[in-house]
């Protein structure tokens, strides 16, 4: 540089101590170490909390007590209830092992590459959803609003999941378990069975009468079930305290929350393993029906499945994300968080089909029994001879094999008459082909097989606190995807903001421990997320691909990893993501379309399920919640489109206090065109489009003026700047 520039350059700087100085005069003149602190200005890195080694600044953003934390953080997050009782069902439908390969090919598509496009923007720019994408291009700053609100639609009907659990959990301390036999009903004459119970099962009843004693309908309230209100009440308080303090409070219950869930499956997988019938199960899972695997419906579950259990979308990934360091490794925490779900997926599913194996083989033996006795008499009657029958077949101790023999002869023989008859076939696979998703495998299915369990109080208290941990894993990183953005983008205080929220959320929630409450559980979890996450995730693509520049946005990766990821992600990120995840979301609308608007209703009086439509005032629930969700992106469009409101913020940072320091607060503007995550000097970065930020001390101006786009301004005038280049953003 030559000499006379920098002259130039040091009046200039000492113009602008100057005029600090004169700002701080304004001040308590006897804070000596007030009027000694230095204008700090640094544009081009934005850094508000990882300030240059040498800085005054201090950190003042919370952060990870470890690696260890937060990665269990993530991992609690994205590891919840859906790895336990969807997986295994999708598995199970979707041609068994057969459905492992779309699974796989899908996550190295969009499930990794999203993932770690979501760690690696909320780890640079450190702050939440709203923060970040308001950030890359105010226009789509609705994309942090709507994953608030699609977060906040989740956690209503997940914590009263965590209270069924809950309830449950509380009920496990008993021998028998309470759903091991039917109750009796005693009148003045006699003592009988409960019909309800009698007409379905132990477990279903006390499922559907105990527990949620479930009205006939969503029109029928019947108001509020008081067992339940108490334990989502647990439920919200658990959540409350735990994130009442942020990563400090919640960082610390993740050890637990996220490490005990894998103790109890490994256990259960254990004794699943000894008991009989568990190889059944499991050979029936590993299975593959290759001819399914080519059905376009397996592959749009498999993408569903994909993005839902990773937790994209959401905004709890880029808040977690938000407290890293921002040379942490988030490429290597994207592929290890998606395989420690995909493996844990694949743990549970053993575990599942151990247990549902062994609950097949008692069902299967109780059938086996039941039609040998019919064989039985049919024999004494005569309707069959005993010539049918193999000489060393023993009814007494018959094996399910020589049921089958004997089934088989008597179909041959009596095939015109068979029917009359009202033998059954009694097949382990038959059994193990009842597709069992959600509460029904939960609540119903594994509780029953529970109960055949040596020891089954303790089996069903561990299953129950698992449940439990799961979920309360996923409301954190939920719960931190509605806090950390409103925190960040409105400066209150996230003790209160947490309360509030909180208590907001559980009033809401009654609607659910209602009578009717489980029918609005199925609507608000099929119609309040899918769509608008599908939206959100699209458009959070779009916004760094196209907008931001995935160009730009790789040099960014470069300089805050160390090395540059490879060229896989740049096709994925530009090509094939954003087609598959359209492609995604046409196929559920179709298959909303398709499908009836509807739910399962619990009829007493025939002790099934029945489907019922919804009614005029459900369809409008229903599409309000996707239209609610989804509105905050068009909404903040608009508004920032057409300057509805005064955007007071500006290229130069604005000046705050903190400490005795004057410290940079990052300013966002959509006109910005430094990178978003790459550090460069002002040499090699084109100067941002100024505007009226650049002032001028005027000289004799001892008043304190409000300067635009600045907090505070002292008599500054424009300073003749030349035109400079307009932003791409």
């Amino acid at each position: 540089m030559p000499k006379n520039s920098k002259v130039v350059k040091r009046e200039l700087d000492d113009e602008v101590i100057e005029s600090v100085k004169d700002l701080l005069s304004n001040e308590d003149s006897s804070d000596d170490a007030f009027k000694k602190s230095e204008l700090m200005v640094d544009d081009q890195e934005e850094k508000d909390v990882d300030v240059e080694e040498g800085s005054d600044v201090e950190d003042e953003r919370p952060a990870w007590n470890s690696k260890l934390q937060y990665i269990l953080a993530q991992v609690g997050f994205s590891v919840g209830l859906g790895n336990v009782w969807r997986f295994p069902y999708l598995c199970q439908k979707n041609g068994g092992g057969a459905y492992l390969v779309p699974y796989l090919i899908l996550l190295l598509i969009i499930g990794i590459p999203l993932f770690f496009l979501e760690l690696a923007v909320g780890q640079r720019i450190r702050r939440g959803s709203i923060g970040v994408w308001n950030y890359i291009s105010p226009k789509l700053g609705g994309i942090g609003f709507a994953s608030c609100v699609v977060c906040f639609f989740v956690a209503l009907y997940y914590n009263v999941i965590i209270g069924w659990s809950l309830f449950y959990f509380s009920q496990s301390f008993q021998h028998p378990l309470p759903w091991d036999q039917c109750p009796l009903v005693k009148n003045t004459s006699h003592t009988f069975v409960e019909p309800e119970c009698e007409k379905s099962s132990a477990t279903t009843y006390y499922w559907y009468r105990e527990a949620l004693n479930i009205s006939s309908s969503l029109s029928e309230s019947g108001g509020l079930n008081w067992k339940m209100t108490i334990c989502l009440l647990a439920a919200w308080v658990m959540v409350c305290l735990a994130m009442i303090k942020g990563i400090q409070s919640s960082g610390k219950i993740m050890y637990f929350s996220s490490l005990f869930p894998y103790v109890v499956l490994l256990c259960f997988l254990i004794r699943g393993l000894l008991l009989n019938g568990s190889v059944d199960g499991i050979r029936h899972m590993f299975t593959p029906k290759l001819e399914i695997m080519l059905e376009p419906k397996v592959w749009r579950e498999a993408a569903t499945q994909v993005f839902f259990a990773l937790g994209l979308g959401f905004g709890g990934v880029i808040a977690f994300s938000s407290y890293n360091k921002r040379d942490n490794n988030c490429h290597f925490d994207a592929v290890l968080v998606s395989f420690i779900n995909f493996f844990t997926s694949v743990l549970a599913t053993l575990v599942v089909f151990a247990v549902l194996g062994f609950k097949a083989n008692i069902i299967n033996e109780k059938c086996v029994i039941q039609n040998s006795e019919k064989i039985l008499k049919l024999l004494k009657i005569g309707n069959l001879s005993q010539d049918m029958i193999p000489h060393h077949i023993n009814f007494s101790s018959i094996t399910a094999e020589d049921y089958n023999l004997v089934y088989d002869i008597i179909q041959k023989v009596k095939e015109e008459e068979f029917d009359s008859l009202g033998l059954k076939s009694c097949q382990i696979e038959d059994e193990l082909n009842k597709a069992v998703q959600g509460t029904g495998l939960a609540f119903i299915a594994f509780t029953e097989a529970m109960t055949h369990f040596p020891a089954s109080p303790f089996w069903s208290v561990m299953f129950f606190l698992m449940l439990v941990n799961l979920g309360l894993g996923s409301m954190f990183g939920t719960i931190e995807g509605i806090i950390t953005p409103i925190v960040d983008t409105f400066k209150v205080r996230k003790e209160i903001l947490t309360v509030i929220c909180c208590l907001v959320a559980f009033f809401i929630g009654l609607i659910f421990v209602q009578r009717s409450g489980n029918y609005f559980v199925t609507m608000f979890d099929d119609y309040s997320a899918t769509l608008p996450l599908l939206i959100v995730v699209i458009l959070e693509n779009i916004a760094v691909t196209r907008i931001y520049g995935i160009d730009k946005f790789k040099e960014d990766l470069k300089d805050m990893l160390g090395f540059s990821p490879s060229q896989y992600y740049y096709y994925m990120w530009k090509y094939v993501s954003p087609l598959v995840l359209l492609c995604l979301l046409v196929a559920s609308i179709v298959q909303m379309g398709l499908s009836p608007p509807g739910y399962n209703a619990w009829i007493e009086d025939t002790a099934t399920e029945e489907f019922h439509s919804y009614p005029t005032w459900g369809m409008i629930v229903c599409i309000s919640l996707m239209v609610l969700a989804i509105l905050p992106v068009p909404i903040v469009f608009m508004v920032r489109r057409c300057n509805l409101i005064d955007d007071s913020s500006g290229s130069l940072a604005s000046v705050s206090y903190k400490r005795g320091r004057i410290i940079k607060e990052p300013v966002n503007l959509e006109g910005d065109n430094t990178s978003l995550i790459h550090g460069k000097s002002s040499s090699e970065v084109p100067s941002p489009n100024f505007g009226k930020n650049i002032y001028r001390k005027q000289t004799g101006s001892p008043t304190l003026d409000t300067a635009p786009n600045g907090r505070y301004g002292i008599g500054y005038l424009m300073a003749d700047m030349p035109d400079m280049p307009e932003s791409d953003l």
